[in-house]
């Protein structure tokens, strides 16, 4: 039979037959755990074991989930206030510290420190010998303020100096703007009419020249403390237009630290009326402060004594000589427009004075004004002693 081929037919079916080979799939393994070479009871144990393990993590994770948010809700709470400062709390250009954006911080730093501006809202400084803490019931929850000076920042102004105010969020720092804590040296400081190498003197009320019958006790009482001017912060603004050094006594002019007494009424009143001559069209841009506080020892006998009270509110550090100079040449401006100047322009300001003590009768006190004399020109003196005085004059007041 095989001598011979086989016909058209036999090969068509041996093709055929190879081609459906080809094509069979192999026979499917056993499913399940058997297909692994375990019995049906086994597979069944091992399912249940499975699934109880799977259970046991899955109740787990969803218990310590709920934990750890009742944690957080229990231990701190957010609020609104909060979450819109912490979501604004990164600078792009400071991306390892956080720092309260500007929005955030005026809203709630205008509220803590309003009272602090004074009247005017020009203030920037409390001054003080015992800081208190500032009122922070209007602060989000978490926030705290802060006192910094020189890189240190600390709960509350320690020792004598200018102290910046901060305000914290956690790790989040802002100072405040353009407002500051000064912490005095007590009058204590003061040994045998000395602090330091600054002679300052001693106050009538040390000598016995104040009493019930000579003059208010209340008002003429001993300073509360002095304010350390170095020649580092002689430039620190107390307040829009003036600075420390405005006020130091003139004398000892090589000895620092100078000492200061400066009282913040008289600058709130003294930014007042800049600002009711400024409201009428007069240039305010640059003051003079001719004499601002005096020792006891200078109000004694420096310079020029004449017309100089034993009991001037200069000690008391809520006096001040000045006039306007906005043309900057050393005299007082004319402020009447008159082409001259003269003490009529010295009335130009005692107007305002006026002006501002019928609005604010809490600041009432002394203006005299003073005609141009061997040495200055007109200026004005203001006080803030407590009752309304009026004088006019040729000397320092």
């Amino acid at each position: 039979m095989g001598l011979f081929p086989r016909s058209t037919g036999d090969r068509l079916h041996s093709w055929v037959d190879a081609f459906n080979d080809a094509l069979a799939l192999p026979r499917p393994t056993p499913r399940g755990w058997r297909g692994a070479g375990i019995g049906t009871r086994a597979e069944r144990v091992f399912s249940v074991i499975g699934g109880a393990v799977l259970l046991t993590f899955a109740a787990g994770w969803g218990w310590s989930i709920a934990n750890a948010r009742t944690l957080t809700d229990r231990d701190a709470v957010l609020t609104p206030a909060t979450a819109t400062i912490a979501a604004a709390l990164t600078k792009p250009d400071a991306p390892t510290a956080a720092y309260l954006s500007d929005a955030a911080l005026t809203a709630y730093t205008n509220r803590l420190i309003a009272s602090e501006r004074g009247a005017s809202g020009k203030l920037r400084a409390t001054i003080t010998t015992s800081p208190t803490p500032l009122p922070a019931d209007t602060l989000p929850g978490g926030a705290v303020v802060r006192y910094e000076r020189d890189g240190e920042v600390e709960p509350a102004p320690e020792g004598a100096g200018i102290w910046r105010v901060v305000l914290a969020v956690g790790n989040a720092i802002k100072p405040v703007a353009d407002f500051n804590v000064i912490r005095m040296l007590p009058f204590n400081a003061k040994k045998s009419g000395k602090i330091g190498l600054y002679y300052v003197g001693n106050w009538p009320s040390e000598r016995g020249k104040v009493g019930p019958k000579k003059a208010p006790g209340a008002a003429y009482a001993n300073p509360s403390g002095f304010i350390e001017v170095t020649r580092e912060n002689k430039d620190f603004r107390v307040s829009e237009h003036f600075r420390l050094g405005d006020f130091v006594t003139h004398d000892q002019a090589n000895v620092w630290p100078k000492y200061l007494v400066l009282q913040p009424k008289l600058l709130d009143k003294l930014e007042l009326v800049l600002a009711d001559l400024q409201s009428r069209g007069i240039d305010v841009s640059n003051v003079t402060v001719m004499s601002g506080f005096r020792t006891p020892q200078y109000n004694a006998g420096g310079g020029n004594t004449a017309g100089r009270a034993n009991l001037s509110r200069h000690m008391y550090g809520d006096a001040s000589d000045i006039f306007l100079d906005s043309d900057r040449n050393g005299q007082m401006d004319d402020l009447n427009r008159d082409g001259k100047i003269s003490i009529d322009d010295s009335k130009v300001i005692s107007a305002a004075v006026d002006r501002v003590e019928a609005a604010h009768p809490e600041l009432v006190g002394g203006a005299g004004v003073y005609t141009a004399a061997a040495g200055h020109g007109p200026f004005i003196h203001i006080d803030t002693r407590g009752y309304r005085a009026r004088w006019s004059g040729t000397s320092g007041g």
